[in-house]
């Protein structure tokens, strides 16, 4: 029989990171604020951690970075104003932002890496398993991805962390998985992992992507990791360390996912993504489509 696991309710968005890749939009507006056609990037991911039953949302932020709790605070002059002119549908966006979920903040002083960042979390996640949704990964809502590792780990205990196969000469940019598979066709059992590797040194092409749901125990194991690539504490580095032991804290799975995702990390996939999502939107697809084919025909 399969074994019960306590309810995820708490997602943890870390968001303290400087936007280097975007300068000079980034000087004073937080890369997790650039709008994704209508919405800003942060926005995409806390409706995400809804969707999948996590109310509660713990964003780690940083300098410059208070934007990000004004977007999902009430803006009574802006709301009245649109009251005023008989703006329902407007007025109805602005106020979504603010009723989407429970909403907390806390600053990482110091930027020692995403596995600080996490630590950063755990008075506020306590001993309970929890989810972590990076921004740069925008996952499209009609593949869930985030609820069924919610309920890969509800099953199976331990942390679940999402893969997905890329080409062996890109698998340089991400953490990597040494896995074997299970019973589920989508997900696997993870036994290592390697921060960025060369494609030579890496024992798979399944690159770790932004979506995990981590046991607490990863708290313990932060607590004493050494910085390790670039001089920051790394997650992948707690993470394996779960993985070669489960009496620590479980054991470590792995979603693989086929759907649709959108890196907004990276300026060339930044703009694909807005037009890839423009192109898909009933109020705008129809116009955007026939005027890019128009573009594309007169450049090409």
């Amino acid at each position: 029989m399969t074994q019960s696991h306590p309810r995820i309710s708490k997602a943890v968005i870390p968001a303290a990171g400087l936007g280097t890749r975007f300068l000079p939009a980034t000087k004073a507006t937080p890369k997790e604020m650039l709008p994704v056609v209508d919405k800003p990037a942060i926005q995409y991911v806390v409706e995400e951690a809804v969707s999948a039953g996590l109310d509660d949302v713990l964003m780690i932020t940083g300098r410059n970075k208070r934007p990000l709790e004004d977007h999902f605070d009430r803006n009574y002059e802006l709301e009245s104003a649109l009251q005023k002119k008989g703006d329902a549908g407007r007025l109805a966006k602005v106020q979504a932002s603010s009723d989407l979920a429970t909403m907390h903040y806390v600053r990482q002083g110091d930027p020692r890496g995403l596995g600080h960042a996490v630590l950063c979390a755990a008075p506020h996640v306590g001993r309970e398993p929890f989810a972590v949704l990076l921004g740069d990964d925008l996952i499209d809502p009609r593949d869930p991805l985030l609820a069924r590792m919610v309920e890969v780990q509800e099953q199976r205990g331990g942390s679940v962390i999402a893969l997905m196969e890329v080409a062996p000469e890109q698998i340089h940019l991400y953490g990597c998985a040494a896995v074997d598979p299970t019973h589920d066709a989508d997900v696997v059992k993870v036994h290592d992992l390697v921060e960025k590797p060369a494609a030579a040194d890496a024992p798979s092409n399944y690159a770790i992507i932004g979506r995990y749901v981590l046991d607490p125990h990863i708290f313990d194991i932060l607590r004493k990791t050494e910085p390790g690539r670039g001089g920051e504490i790394q997650l992948t580095d707690a993470l394996q360390q779960l993985a070669a032991d489960e009496k620590v804290g479980g054991p470590v799975h792995g979603v693989v996912f086929k759907g649709r995702r959108y890196d907004t990390g990276d300026r060339g996939d930044y703009l694909r993504a807005i037009v890839r999502l423009a192109c898909e939107r009933e109020d705008l697809g129809p116009d955007f489509r026939t005027w890019l084919r128009s573009y594309v025909a007169e450049e090409m």
